[in-house]
Protein backbone atom coordinates (compact mmCIF):
# COMPACT_ATOMS: atom_id res chain seq x y z
CA UNK A 1 0.00 0.00 0.00
CA UNK A 2 1.37 3.55 -0.78
CA UNK A 3 1.01 5.17 2.64
CA UNK A 4 2.85 1.54 4.14
CA UNK A 5 5.78 2.21 0.91
CA UNK A 6 6.12 6.08 2.02
CA UNK A 7 6.25 5.12 5.76
CA UNK A 8 9.13 2.61 5.15
CA UNK A 9 10.72 5.39 2.37
CA UNK A 10 11.32 7.89 6.06
CA UNK A 11 12.93 4.84 7.76
CA UNK A 12 15.30 4.06 4.64
CA UNK A 13 15.91 7.28 2.85
CA UNK A 14 19.63 8.66 4.69
CA UNK A 15 20.56 4.83 3.05
CA UNK A 16 18.93 5.08 -0.06
CA UNK A 17 20.61 8.64 -0.96
CA UNK A 18 24.11 7.37 0.67
CA UNK A 19 24.33 4.78 -1.61
CA UNK A 20 23.09 6.46 -4.71
CA UNK A 21 25.32 9.17 -4.06
CA UNK A 22 27.99 7.13 -3.73
CA UNK A 23 27.30 5.32 -7.10
CA UNK A 24 27.10 8.74 -9.07
CA UNK A 25 30.45 10.26 -7.07
CA UNK A 26 32.36 7.20 -7.85
CA UNK A 27 31.80 7.04 -11.20
CA UNK A 28 31.57 10.82 -12.43
CA UNK A 29 33.39 13.26 -10.15
CA UNK A 30 32.04 16.25 -8.68
CA UNK A 31 34.19 19.01 -10.38
CA UNK A 32 35.84 18.48 -13.42
CA UNK A 33 38.34 20.92 -15.20
CA UNK A 34 36.03 21.10 -18.20
CA UNK A 35 33.03 18.80 -18.11
CA UNK A 36 32.64 16.39 -21.28
CA UNK A 37 29.07 15.24 -21.32
CA UNK A 38 30.37 12.22 -23.56
CA UNK A 39 32.61 11.32 -20.11
CA UNK A 40 29.68 11.44 -17.95
CA UNK A 41 27.25 9.59 -20.69
CA UNK A 42 30.32 6.48 -20.63
CA UNK A 43 29.76 7.06 -16.11
CA UNK A 44 26.20 6.44 -16.24
CA UNK A 45 26.32 3.31 -18.93
CA UNK A 46 28.67 2.14 -16.36
CA UNK A 47 25.78 2.87 -13.19
CA UNK A 48 22.90 1.56 -15.45
CA UNK A 49 24.78 -2.04 -15.38
CA UNK A 50 25.22 -1.81 -11.91
CA UNK A 51 22.29 -0.51 -10.51
CA UNK A 52 19.50 -3.61 -10.25
CA UNK A 53 16.65 -1.53 -10.69
CA UNK A 54 16.12 2.02 -12.05
CA UNK A 55 12.96 4.11 -14.51
CA UNK A 56 15.62 6.11 -16.55
CA UNK A 57 19.03 7.80 -16.21
CA UNK A 58 19.71 10.92 -17.52
CA UNK A 59 21.54 14.00 -17.91
CA UNK A 60 20.26 18.61 -17.66
CA UNK A 61 22.43 21.18 -18.46
CA UNK A 62 22.33 24.04 -15.78
CA UNK A 63 19.41 25.94 -17.47
CA UNK A 64 17.68 22.24 -16.64
CA UNK A 65 17.23 21.27 -20.18
CA UNK A 66 17.93 17.48 -20.86
CA UNK A 67 20.96 16.96 -22.87
CA UNK A 68 20.51 13.37 -23.61
CA UNK A 69 17.66 10.77 -24.11
CA UNK A 70 16.81 9.10 -20.96
CA UNK A 71 18.98 5.68 -20.35
CA UNK A 72 16.50 2.97 -19.60
CA UNK A 73 16.26 -0.35 -19.85
CA UNK A 74 12.94 -0.21 -21.37
CA UNK A 75 13.12 1.36 -25.04
CA UNK A 76 9.52 3.29 -24.25
CA UNK A 77 11.23 5.53 -22.12
CA UNK A 78 14.66 6.28 -24.24
CA UNK A 79 13.30 9.73 -25.01
CA UNK A 80 13.32 12.97 -23.21
CA UNK A 81 15.99 15.22 -24.74
CA UNK A 82 15.24 18.70 -25.25
CA UNK A 83 12.56 18.54 -22.71
CA UNK A 84 12.94 22.08 -20.01
CA UNK A 85 13.17 20.19 -16.41
CA UNK A 86 14.25 23.59 -14.58
CA UNK A 87 10.28 23.56 -12.58
CA UNK A 88 11.28 20.04 -11.53
CA UNK A 89 12.01 19.75 -7.81
CA UNK A 90 15.45 18.22 -8.41
CA UNK A 91 16.38 20.85 -10.55
CA UNK A 92 16.14 23.94 -8.44
CA UNK A 93 17.49 21.79 -5.15
CA UNK A 94 20.39 20.74 -6.48
CA UNK A 95 21.02 24.84 -7.84
CA UNK A 96 20.46 25.40 -4.60
CA UNK A 97 21.76 23.21 -2.13
CA UNK A 98 24.76 22.84 -4.59
CA UNK A 99 24.95 18.50 -3.63
CA UNK A 100 23.48 15.41 -4.22
CA UNK A 101 19.86 15.14 -2.85
CA UNK A 102 17.08 12.53 -2.89
CA UNK A 103 13.91 13.45 -3.37
CA UNK A 104 10.33 13.17 -1.66
CA UNK A 105 8.26 10.35 -3.91
CA UNK A 106 5.93 11.56 -6.74
CA UNK A 107 4.28 10.32 -9.49
CA UNK A 108 6.09 9.74 -12.49
CA UNK A 109 5.34 11.31 -16.01
CA UNK A 110 6.57 8.05 -17.49
CA UNK A 111 4.55 5.29 -15.15
CA UNK A 112 2.64 7.34 -13.11
CA UNK A 113 4.16 5.20 -10.64
CA UNK A 114 5.61 7.04 -7.22
CA UNK A 115 9.42 7.77 -8.13
CA UNK A 116 11.99 9.11 -5.87
CA UNK A 117 15.03 11.39 -8.22
CA UNK A 118 18.70 11.13 -6.93
CA UNK A 119 19.76 14.21 -8.40
CA UNK A 120 23.82 15.25 -8.52
CA UNK A 121 25.40 18.41 -9.41
CA UNK A 122 28.82 18.48 -11.58
CA UNK A 123 30.94 21.58 -11.96
CA UNK A 124 33.82 23.24 -14.10
CA UNK A 125 37.26 24.22 -12.55
CA UNK A 126 35.40 27.72 -11.96
CA UNK A 127 33.08 25.96 -9.56
CA UNK A 128 30.58 26.90 -12.24
CA UNK A 129 27.20 24.47 -12.57
CA UNK A 130 27.69 22.45 -15.85
CA UNK A 131 25.24 19.84 -15.35
CA UNK A 132 22.91 17.69 -13.00
CA UNK A 133 22.43 14.10 -13.13
CA UNK A 134 19.67 12.35 -12.38
CA UNK A 135 18.41 8.85 -11.81
CA UNK A 136 14.99 8.24 -11.62
CA UNK A 137 14.01 4.74 -9.47
CA UNK A 138 10.38 3.63 -8.81
CA UNK A 139 9.61 4.02 -4.94
CA UNK A 140 8.81 0.04 -4.21
CA UNK A 141 12.25 -0.83 -6.23
CA UNK A 142 14.29 1.25 -4.13
CA UNK A 143 12.59 -0.21 -1.43
CA UNK A 144 14.18 -3.17 -2.20
CA UNK A 145 17.39 -1.70 -3.14
CA UNK A 146 17.88 -0.13 0.52
CA UNK A 147 16.45 -3.76 2.26
CA UNK A 148 18.42 -4.47 5.46
CA UNK A 149 21.61 -6.99 5.37
CA UNK A 150 20.73 -10.64 6.13
CA UNK A 151 22.35 -10.22 9.78
CA UNK A 152 20.02 -7.38 10.43
CA UNK A 153 17.13 -9.22 8.96
CA UNK A 154 17.26 -12.21 11.08
CA UNK A 155 17.53 -10.01 14.30
CA UNK A 156 14.65 -7.87 13.24
CA UNK A 157 12.68 -11.63 12.77
CA UNK A 158 14.21 -12.70 15.66
CA UNK A 159 13.04 -9.96 17.94
CA UNK A 160 9.71 -9.76 15.99
CA UNK A 161 8.98 -13.33 16.65
CA UNK A 162 10.13 -12.81 20.97
CA UNK A 163 7.96 -9.82 21.07
CA UNK A 164 4.86 -11.51 19.71
CA UNK A 165 5.83 -14.24 22.39
CA UNK A 166 6.31 -11.97 25.04
CA UNK A 167 2.96 -10.14 23.87
CA UNK A 168 0.85 -13.85 23.42
CA UNK A 169 2.60 -14.49 27.54
CA UNK A 170 1.30 -11.43 28.94
CA UNK A 171 -2.25 -11.11 27.33
CA UNK A 172 -2.58 -14.62 28.96
CA UNK A 173 -1.70 -13.50 32.45
CA UNK A 174 -3.99 -9.85 31.61
CA UNK A 175 -6.83 -12.90 30.79
CA UNK A 176 -6.29 -14.65 33.87
CA UNK A 177 -6.77 -11.68 35.71
CA UNK A 178 -9.67 -10.70 34.15
CA UNK A 179 -11.20 -14.29 34.52
CA UNK A 180 -10.24 -14.78 37.95
CA UNK A 181 -11.46 -11.01 38.80
CA UNK A 182 -15.22 -12.01 37.07
CA UNK A 183 -15.33 -15.79 38.87
CA UNK A 184 -14.76 -13.99 42.59
CA UNK A 185 -18.00 -11.77 41.77
CA UNK A 186 -20.40 -14.51 39.91
CA UNK A 187 -19.41 -17.17 42.61
CA UNK A 188 -22.38 -16.42 44.29
CA UNK A 189 -24.78 -16.63 40.73
CA UNK A 190 -27.41 -13.59 41.01
CA UNK A 191 -27.57 -13.61 44.70
CA UNK A 192 -25.86 -10.25 44.58
CA UNK A 193 -26.76 -10.08 48.62
CA UNK A 194 -24.01 -12.70 49.52
CA UNK A 195 -21.39 -10.52 47.60
CA UNK A 196 -18.56 -9.31 50.19
CA UNK A 197 -16.86 -6.30 50.36
CA UNK A 198 -13.89 -8.25 50.23
CA UNK A 199 -14.52 -9.60 47.09
CA UNK A 200 -15.62 -6.64 45.68
CA UNK A 201 -12.15 -4.82 45.96
CA UNK A 202 -10.54 -7.88 44.89
CA UNK A 203 -12.30 -8.52 41.81
CA UNK A 204 -11.39 -4.75 41.00
CA UNK A 205 -7.96 -5.01 42.28
CA UNK A 206 -7.79 -7.99 39.78
CA UNK A 207 -9.80 -6.43 36.89
CA UNK A 208 -7.59 -3.21 36.91
CA UNK A 209 -4.46 -5.08 36.70
CA UNK A 210 -5.69 -6.57 33.57
CA UNK A 211 -6.29 -3.88 32.26
CA UNK A 212 -3.28 -2.47 33.02
CA UNK A 213 -1.13 -5.11 31.33
CA UNK A 214 -3.66 -5.93 28.29
CA UNK A 215 -2.72 -1.56 27.50
CA UNK A 216 0.90 -2.60 27.93
CA UNK A 217 0.57 -5.57 25.63
CA UNK A 218 -0.97 -3.81 22.92
CA UNK A 219 1.43 -1.05 22.83
CA UNK A 220 4.21 -3.52 22.78
CA UNK A 221 2.43 -5.58 19.84
CA UNK A 222 1.61 -2.72 17.70
CA UNK A 223 4.78 -0.86 18.29
CA UNK A 224 7.55 -3.77 18.09
CA UNK A 225 5.70 -6.12 16.17
CA UNK A 226 3.78 -4.52 13.27
CA UNK A 227 5.75 -1.29 13.17
CA UNK A 228 2.83 1.18 14.33
CA UNK A 229 5.55 3.15 16.58
CA UNK A 230 6.08 6.29 13.52
CA UNK A 231 5.45 9.32 15.06
CA UNK A 232 3.41 8.02 17.77
CA UNK A 233 4.93 9.34 20.91
CA UNK A 234 2.06 10.94 22.31
CA UNK A 235 0.37 7.65 22.10
CA UNK A 236 2.91 6.00 23.62
CA UNK A 237 2.60 8.57 26.48
CA UNK A 238 -0.91 7.99 27.01
CA UNK A 239 -0.39 4.05 27.09
CA UNK A 240 2.31 5.02 29.90
CA UNK A 241 -0.10 7.17 31.77
CA UNK A 242 -3.27 4.48 31.20
CA UNK A 243 -0.53 1.79 32.41
CA UNK A 244 0.78 3.58 35.50
CA UNK A 245 -2.58 5.15 36.55
CA UNK A 246 -4.14 1.48 36.77
CA UNK A 247 -1.33 0.47 38.87
CA UNK A 248 -1.82 3.55 40.99
CA UNK A 249 -5.41 2.51 41.39
CA UNK A 250 -4.58 -1.23 41.94
CA UNK A 251 -2.69 -0.05 44.48
CA UNK A 252 -4.94 2.45 46.08
CA UNK A 253 -7.73 -0.22 46.46
CA UNK A 254 -5.58 -2.94 47.71
CA UNK A 255 -3.95 0.25 50.89
CA UNK A 256 -7.94 0.57 51.40
CA UNK A 257 -8.48 -2.90 51.97
CA UNK A 258 -5.77 -3.11 54.29
CA UNK A 259 -6.93 -0.25 56.33
CA UNK A 260 -10.14 -1.35 57.16
CA UNK A 261 -8.76 -5.41 58.02
CA UNK A 262 -6.14 -4.09 60.30
CA UNK A 263 -8.31 -1.35 61.71
CA UNK A 264 -10.79 -3.97 62.66
CA UNK A 265 -8.67 -7.38 63.60
CA UNK A 266 -4.61 -6.01 63.84
CA UNK A 267 -4.41 -2.71 65.11
CA UNK A 268 -0.67 -2.96 65.34
CA UNK A 269 -0.15 -3.99 61.91
CA UNK A 270 -1.67 -0.71 60.07
CA UNK A 271 1.85 0.41 59.92
CA UNK A 272 2.09 -1.54 57.06
CA UNK A 273 -1.13 0.32 55.05
CA UNK A 274 0.34 3.78 55.84
CA UNK A 275 3.95 2.66 54.72
CA UNK A 276 1.55 1.42 51.18
CA UNK A 277 -0.43 4.71 51.09
CA UNK A 278 3.06 6.08 51.40
CA UNK A 279 4.77 4.35 48.10
CA UNK A 280 1.53 4.98 46.15
CA UNK A 281 1.64 8.92 47.20
CA UNK A 282 5.42 8.64 45.75
CA UNK A 283 4.21 7.00 42.77
CA UNK A 284 1.70 9.95 42.05
CA UNK A 285 4.18 12.13 42.58
CA UNK A 286 6.38 9.85 39.88
CA UNK A 287 3.36 10.10 37.55
CA UNK A 288 2.94 13.48 37.88
CA UNK A 289 6.44 14.43 37.32
CA UNK A 290 6.52 12.35 33.77
CA UNK A 291 3.27 13.76 32.72
CA UNK A 292 5.05 17.45 33.70
CA UNK A 293 8.07 16.43 31.57
CA UNK A 294 6.23 15.17 28.63
CA UNK A 295 4.34 18.39 28.71
CA UNK A 296 7.82 20.38 28.60
CA UNK A 297 9.67 18.48 26.04
CA UNK A 298 6.34 18.74 23.49
CA UNK A 299 6.12 22.30 24.00
CA UNK A 300 9.83 22.79 23.00
CA UNK A 301 9.00 20.22 19.95
CA UNK A 302 6.06 22.16 18.94
CA UNK A 303 8.35 25.31 18.77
Amino acid sequence: MVPDEIKKFSEIRAKARAYLCYLLNRTIPNYLPEPDLDIIVRGLKNIEKELPKFQSIYVLDSKGVQVIHNLSRNPEYRVGKGVNRSARAYYYRVAREKKCILTNPYPSLLTNDLTVTAAYPVYDANKKLRYIVCIDIALHDLLKIAQETSLESVFHYVSKTSYTLFSGALFFVAFLLFFHGMMSILTFGISFEKLEIKQMFEATILITLSLAIFDLVKTIFEEEVLGHHLGKNKDIHRTMIRFLGSIVIALSIEALMLVFKFAIMSPDKIKYAVMLIGAISVLMVGLAYYLKSTESREGRGED
